[in-house]
């Protein structure tokens, strides 16, 4: 008897264990648009003269090329945003060599250029690379209406 309420007690134990292991959260990365997926996500710049986002919630885009340095500064900043503001916002990346014809349909002309996209209303940018608190600060104030707290 004692040996069956042991072995139900390990049982019980491990079971338990397993219960309250901890959730592994998920990598969130910045979403690579093409032309096609652009139009699909964003804005379909080749049938729509007036600009209307396509998306269900902001979003921050993000012209940028792999021979850039200050782009290569602010990649990982994009890639703690992304994981920071999962839920609230899109972050996305336009590679400018690969999507010229989208680069030039939006005026690119220096990289990085990060276009903030609102709801409603027209995308706001900035050029450079800026350090992670003026992009947090650009997110709370022009994306998510968050008033500043400091």
């Amino acid at each position: 008897m004692r040996k069956l309420i042991a072995i139900i007690a390990v049982f019980g134990i491990v079971f338990s264990a397993m219960a309250t292991e901890p959730q592994v959260k998920k990598t969130v990365k910045p979403i690579v648009l093409n032309k096609t997926s652009f139009a699909e996500k964003v804005f379909d710049y080749n049938n729509e003269s007036e600009w209307k986002y396509k998306g269900d919630k902001p979003a921050i885009i993000d012209f940028w090329a792999a021979w850039c340095g200050p782009c290569k500064q602010v990649a990982p900043v994009l890639d703690e945003l992304a994981a920071e503001y999962d839920e609230e916002i899109y972050v996305y990346k336009v590679n400018v060599d690969e999507e010229a014809e989208l680069a030039r349909a939006f005026g690119i002309q220096s990289i990085p250029t990060i276009l903030y996209v609102p709801m409603s209303g027209t995308p706001q940018g900035i050029l450079g690379a800026a350090p992670k608190s003026q992009l947090k600060k650009a997110v709370d104030t022009i994306l998510l209406n968050k008033d500043d707290e400091k």
